[in-house]
């Protein structure tokens, strides 16, 4: 036993040095690369980037799942702009290829899925699209960046990513994926409208797309709100707590379950009259006074444009709290301020404040490189076999998750196709109490790349990376997405408060069973 203990400790010491002395050796020959950092990373170090930009806190990224051959570089994507991607190249190759995406205004790379995808034996590639940090800033007068933005940096960085992993590892690569929340989820959507030749499978959160009227709405989901914190209408955060209890109050058992879990949005239509101030009310700080009812009420509304037209859903019931440090505060929101000021005006002083339906139009109309992301004719992915697993939150208070079931519709009206058409390519996991991309009361972990779960508990079920490898490569098509609850939401810690099957849309959850909800066998998915 000793001997082949020695044996074995012997022989995995002489293939991570065959690794590394693979990875120092390597020479990336691509046209447009010049590569800044090549380095053997062994499993667990602890990797630091002090050249990003703070705003892309946390500057660091702890390896996990096996020693990895790390490649930063500059890649030219025009005359003036360039991209800054990484390449982990994990030891336990899989034959895989799976690329990450960004969030908010996309200047940071998403190293923590990067390491999540290396740990499930992916080679793995990130860029910072374009520009470094959160800022819009970089836009300014600067049309290719805000093209990379659009579409181009996650585009190039999947053809140089491909090239260097077959380079590397001199072996063709046997599937692509995406993986991707947010800005993340409308990079993927992107792809597989424009690119159907770039993933086999996409994982897309929380999208983004519809992008034009998410930032209008953004914009004005601010102004409903007012930018003068000092009014007697202002709605303070401890008031929009008040409101969003109620609204748990009146929906919270339209399921069948009282658990402090909206569990279909859709189904509730909140009556906030119930909170307005009684005409001989000392104490109103548990109450709306009627200006305050007016930009409550307003809150929940969708956008319209001056003729009637939908621009954009409403911020679905449950959000609104979780809203307020975004849209509610007294301030514009950031990045429709960033996004108009440097990408569509090139005006740095332009006033987010002054925000109207003529700078929807002229957004409209504009459509920087197409950046609006909602073609609805995902004919050329399917027919090559693409799949697409889509997720949202249906607490999120960034971005309405009832924007992810329009655009369901939407696809299903562009493609002339029923549901169980639109199933053998693209489904959509509604996922009750989560808040943006992760988060909430609900049973929000689902595998989207988030590190800290116990070996073994992972599977195609409760996982949707993991599903979305099962559909491409066995066929198996995802009927629900199983999330998990951790206690005090620390996954590392393994003790599960309760699971819950997230529903594929346009099913709902009902609760059958009797309790709190926690009863997973409880709930079932019905039309």
């Amino acid at each position: 036993m000793a001997l082949l203990l020695s044996m074995l400790t012997l022989a995995a010491s002489s293939y991570a040095q065959t690794f590394a002395q693979q990875c120092q050796n390597f020479q990336v020959n691509i046209p447009n690369v010049k590569v800044n950092v090549l380095e053997f990373v062994p499993n667990g170090t602890n990797i630091t980037f002090p050249y990003t930009d703070p705003t892309c806190a946390p500057l660091y990224q702890l390896t996990y799942g096996g020693d990895v051959c790390r490649v930063a570089m500059n890649v030219t994507t025009s005359n003036a702009s360039n991209i800054f991607l990484e390449a982990w190249l994990p030891s336990q190759w899989s034959g895989r290829f799976l690329s990450t995406g960004n969030g908010g205004l996309a200047g940071c790379i998403g190293y923590s899925a990067i390491a999540y995808a290396n740990s499930y034996g992916f080679a793995a590639v990130g860029a910072n699209n374009g520009h470094n940090g959160t800022s819009g800033r970089p836009f300014l007068n600067s049309p290719e960046v805000v093209e990379d933005f659009a579409y181009r940096s996650v585009h190039t960085g999947v053809i140089v990513g491909k090239q260097l992993t077959q380079q590397f590892y001199a072996s063709s690569i046997n599937h692509s994926y995406y993986l991707g929340c947010s800005t993340g989820g409308r990079q993927g959507m992107k792809m597989a409208q424009d690119f159907p030749g770039d993933f086999d499978g996409i994982v897309a959160g929380a999208p983004a797309f519809d992008f034009n009227h998410l930032t209008d709405w953004s914009g004005w989901l601010s102004s409903v709100a007012g930018y003068d914190n000092t009014s007697s209408d202002f709605i303070t955060a401890g008031l929009w707590s008040v409101i969003n209890n109620e609204i748990l109050r009146q929906c919270d058992t339209l399921d069948g379950a009282k658990d402090n879990i909206i569990e279909d949005p859709d189904l509730c239509r909140p009556y906030l009259e119930s909170l307005i101030c009684s005409p001989s009310a000392t104490n109103t700080s548990a109450c709306l006074n009627q200006g305050q009812y007016n930009r409550a009420v307003k809150s929940l509304e969708p956008l319209y444009n001056s003729s009637g037209t939908l621009i954009y859903p409403r911020l679905q019931p449950g959000g609104q709290a979780a809203a307020y440090p975004f849209f509610f505060n007294g301030r514009p929101f950031i990045y429709t301020s960033d996004y108009y000021k440097y990408a569509v005006y090139n005006n740095a002083s332009w006033d987010a404040t002054t925000l109207s339906q003529a700078d929807f139009t002229y957004l409209d109309n504009l459509d920087p490189y197409k950046i609006s992301t909602w073609n609805g004719n995902l004919s050329p992915f399917a027919s090559r076999g693409g799949k697409i697993l889509t997720y949202h939150g249906l607490q999120d208070p960034l971005i309405t998750s009832d924007n992810s079931a329009r655009y369901y519709s939407h696809l299903s009206s562009t493609m002339s196709l029923p549901p169980n058409s639109i199933d053998d390519f693209y489904r959509y996991f509604r996922i009750s109490g989560m808040g943006h991309c992760s988060g909430g009361p609900g049973s929000w972990d689902i595998g989207q790349g988030y590190v800290g779960r116990p070996k073994g508990v992972s599977s195609p079920q409760n996982n949707v990376l993991e599903a979305i490898v099962a559909w491409i490569e066995k066929g198996e098509a995802p009927e629900y997405v199983e999330g998990i609850k951790w206690v005090n939401d620390t996954a590392s810690a393994g003790v599960v408060s309760f699971k819950r099957r997230h529903c594929r849309y346009p099913r709902r959850n009902v609760y059958t069973g009797t309790g709190d909800g926690k009863d997973e066998e409880g709930w079932k998915c019905v039309l």
